[in-house]
């Protein structure tokens, strides 16, 4: 069963939350998949149900279309934030590491397109899986930290927090004006370009920094 644990094996004690992501947030990926950029965060939810370990294989639904990757820096919430001020949301966390927000991006053209909620395509089980975390004070800067996704070791995703349209500080903000974050809640803070599909067999390899590194697979 999944836990919030840290690199060095210890559990957070943390319950397991909801997931807040944020879409469009990298201009390349906007520009990737021909969208607006947004004035202000896109938000929406993944449940707990969603979450599973992204250190063991990952499994991917294979009767609805292609399931794309995009990997993200994940922010693990340790206090209550309501409207909170840009130095409370900082903080509240208290780890960070990597999220896949997979996405079924059939199933979501299609509701786009007929102007419905995104869920079926990003809220599925096991639609979020989650590294171990590193303890935020770690790091020094956290609008500088860079990650990467290979798949069979070719590059696919390469992204820093410097390129974010919307700060973290900024994100917690917004993000708590619509929604209460809890202890045990993660925030998902975008995805840069190089979505695209993924398939029974591949190999994923993240990293974060030189903080954190996870391989795994991808099973049916």
């Amino acid at each position: 069963m999944y836990r919030h644990l840290f690199v060095d094996g210890q559990d957070s004690q943390l319950p397991i939350g909801k997931v807040v992501c944020i879409g469009r947030n990298y201009a390349d990926h906007v520009r990737e998949l021909n969208n607006p950029t947004p004035s202000s965060p896109v938000l929406f939810i993944k449940p707990r149900e969603a979450i599973c370990d992204m250190h063991l294989p990952i499994k991917i639904p294979t009767t609805s279309g292609e399931c794309h990757n995009e990997l993200e820096v994940a922010l693990l919430i340790d206090k209550p934030l309501t409207a909170c001020d840009a130095q409370s949301g900082l903080d509240a966390v208290v780890g960070i590491g990597l999220g896949l927000d997979l996405t079924l991006r059939d199933v979501q053209t299609e509701l786009k397109q007929s102007g419905h909620p995104w869920e079926r395509a990003k809220a599925f089980d096991n639609s979020c899986p989650l590294s171990k975390f590193v303890r935020s004070g770690v790091f020094e800067n956290w609008q500088n930290i860079e990650f990467q996704l290979t798949v069979n070791d070719q590059c696919q995703q390469q992204g820093s927090t410097a390129n974010m349209l919307f700060s973290i500080a900024d994100l917690l903000c917004e993000v708590t004006r619509s929604f209460t974050l809890n202890p045990g809640d993660v925030v998902l803070t975008g995805t840069p370009k190089g979505v695209g599909p993924l398939h029974i067999g591949d190999r994923l390899t993240t990293k974060l920094a030189d903080k954190l590194s996870v391989t795994t697979s991808i099973i049916k």
